[in-house]
Order: structure tokens, then C-alpha cells, then sequence
């Protein structure tokens, strides 16, 4: 959709069942607030290869295999965000925040003890209203 910034976010889950979630930097949009990795798409890129590229670059995790999860217009009062989402249990590497953000594997049941931006609540309702 025209006007909007093309976004992959990773729902990562390592063999524990528990979800991998980064602490945004206080200087960008939405800053201060926990999200699940991922970035802007690049020219050219589909969702899948921007979310092998943004996990390498930002948590030093590559990602193996994801299938999509869901997808999310929102419109923020300074910036439309087309979030990209996909779902991944197969990955190599051991997470970390590679941009000096802090990074954290957390128990499904804990996502309401975290702070998200508005466009990622429809990821937080949907992970906790189904068996993943």
C-alpha cells in the first residue's frame, strides 16, 4: 500500500518455547518500548530475505526457515507502518543486541508484563489466543 514503510518483524521462538524481544532504542519512533526484532524492507528485497538480513545485522541470529504469521496496516499520527510478520522455530546462533539494544527470550505468558507499540498489539493478542 502506497505510503507506507514496508516492515518484517520476527516471531522467534527457541526450544524452550520462549520468544525473543528487543528493547527499541529511546532516540527512534516508538522508542523506550519492547518489540519483536526486524526492519525495514530494502528495494528490491522480499519479506523473507529483509527478515534473514535484519536478524543478522541486529541480533546475530540467522534465520533458517519462517512462514508467515500475519500481516498489519497501522497508522500512527507521524508514520504508516506495513508490518510484515513471520514465524520462525529454526534458527542458528546465539541472540544478542549487535546495535547496543537490549535483547531477551521471554515465556509466552509474560508479553503483558511488556510494553509494545500500538501496531504490534494485534501480534500480542493473536500470540496469546492461539497454540504456537
Amino acid at each position: 500500500m502506497s505510503g507506507f514503510v514496508h516492515v518484517v518483524v520476527g516471531i522467534v521462538l527457541n526450544a524452550r518455547n520462549q520468544l525473543l524481544i528487543a528493547k527499541r532504542p529511546d532516540h527512534l519512533h516508538q522508542g523506550g518500548l519492547w518489540e519483536f526484532p526486524g526492519g525495514k524492507v530494502e528495494e528490491g528485497e522480499s519479506g523473507f530475505i529483509a527478515l534473514i538480513r535484519e536478524f543478522k545485522e541486529e541480533v546475530g541470529i540467522v534465520i533458517k526457515q519462517a512462514d508467515s504469521f500475519m500481516e498489519i496496516y497501522h497508522q500512527y499520527s507521524d508514520k504508516n507502518v506495513f508490518l510484515d510478520i513471520w514465524l520462525s522455530r529454526h534458527f542458528e546462533g546465539d541472540a544478542t543486541g549487535i546495535e547496543g539494544q537490549e535483547v531477551k527470550w521471554i515465556a509466552l505468558h509474560e508479553l503483558k508484563k511488556y510494553s509494545f507499540p500500538e501496531a504490534n498489539q494485534k501480534i500480542v493478542a493473536k500470540l496469546l489466543s492461539e497454540k504456537i
